[in-house]
């Protein structure tokens, strides 16, 4: 138990889709992904810390981000999971981000769905999501997945829509 609440599985199987945590040869997939979003290229040595950082993090507080692979394909496409993000261990906000390549199909909200099974599962009793305004596509998915709009932030690259879930 971390504190009030029961860890999160860190190994779920949806009908497609394998949720696992992160591992080091992870590296190269991850740092793919990270790339689509027009930032540049992290360095291996970046994403690998990040990695080890992520598996130290859900040891701590029994929520994590995990992988998403396809099972028929073995082929990795993702992440999704709980993170505190902008909000807290007690209402962590669930996250998840694929391949530009397999949007479309949905994985995201089956990852999601599966996710937030998982929420339920460690007895919390509200889950948020901040995305970027112009996300429509997470915006679909939280939709489909019961989440409301709250409310909105702003920083220096723009509005940042929260939403809610209550379990």
């Amino acid at each position: 138990m971390t504190g009030n609440f029961a860890p999160m599985d860190i190994e779920i199987k949806t009908e497609r889709l394998l949720l696992n945590m992160w591992e080091e040869s992870d590296t190269s997939w991850y740092r793919e992904l990270v790339s689509e979003r027009g930032a540049g290229m992290p360095t291996l040595d970046t994403v690998r810390n990040n990695i080890i950082r992520l598996r130290d993090k859900a040891q701590e507080n029994g929520i994590s981000l995990l992988t998403i692979r396809r099972q028929h394909e073995g082929d990795f496409i993702g992440y999704c999971g709980l993170i505190i993000g902008r909000s807290t261990l007690e209402e962590p906000e669930i996250a998840y981000e694929l391949f530009q390549r397999v949007h479309g199909n949905g994985y995201a909200t089956e990852a999601a769905s599966a996710v937030l099974g998982a929420a339920i599962a460690t007895e919390r009793s509200r889950l948020w999501a901040t995305v970027r305004s112009w996300n429509i596509p997470s915006f679909r998915v939280l939709e489909k997945l019961g989440f409301e709009r709250h409310h909105s932030t702003w920083d220096d690259r723009g509005e940042i829509v929260w939403s809610v879930r209550e379990l």
